[in-house]
């Protein structure tokens, strides 16, 4: 079995070929095994921490709803977010998936100073309108749920980067960076049994 982490840049899909010749996996200066595939997703316009693997039960593990996995996302809002906004936030709020209303978990969220030494984006978020940073810590993963989420309490998301997936974390890892990982390292920082 193999696994990797991965910084996941800006503008790159999730998957290793793309029919709409959008930047993909396979351009990352790494040569995966032919198995290996992504265990959940980020968006085109999101960055951070992406797990690959052949482990099928880790996929199964990581992607069940029955199974939660703490995941902490940094997010760059369009105004400074309110108290209020953090409360509905936390508290969970009805968004839409696959175009049906959904009542999103509790959430764990605080403001946070601008992240140091972040990398600079492709495309970078203007900065002459007011802005905050927050940290988000979920235990689902729904399609562009931050996004919808941050907008739903009218602070859109600017910028999203996921930073851990419960101990593994991006660390100081750049944009297109690629680590292999141990199975029982990769199973511990998951807290995830590998005797089930």
């Amino acid at each position: 079995m193999n696994y990797y982490i991965i910084f996941k840049p800006y503008k790159m899909i999730s998957q290793f070929t793309s029919s709409h010749k959008k930047k993909c996996l396979d351009e990352l200066s790494f040569v995966f095994p032919k198995d290996v595939y992504p265990v959940g997703r980020l968006d085109e316009n999101s960055e951070g921490l992406l797990i690959l693997t052949n482990d099928k039960k880790l996929n199964h593990k990581l992607l069940n709803p029955q199974f939660e996995h703490k995941r902490i996302y940094w997010a760059h809002l369009q105004g400074k977010i309110t108290s209020e906004a953090i409360k509905k936030l936390e508290e969970g709020l009805a968004i839409s998936v696959e175009s049906e209303p959904y009542f999103t978990k509790p959430a764990k969220v605080k403001r946070i100073n601008p992240p140091e030494n972040l990398p600079l984006r492709g495309h970078p978020v203007k900065d002459t309108l007011p802005t905050s940073w927050i940290e988000l810590v979920l235990t689902e993963g729904k399609n562009r749920q931050v996004r919808r989420m941050t907008a739903g309490v009218g602070f859109p998301t600017v910028r999203l980067i996921r930073v851990a997936i419960e101990d593994i974390r991006l660390e100081n890892m750049q944009p297109g960076d690629v680590r292999e990982l141990k199975k029982e390292v990769v199973y511990k920082k998951l807290k995830i049994s590998t005797e089930d």
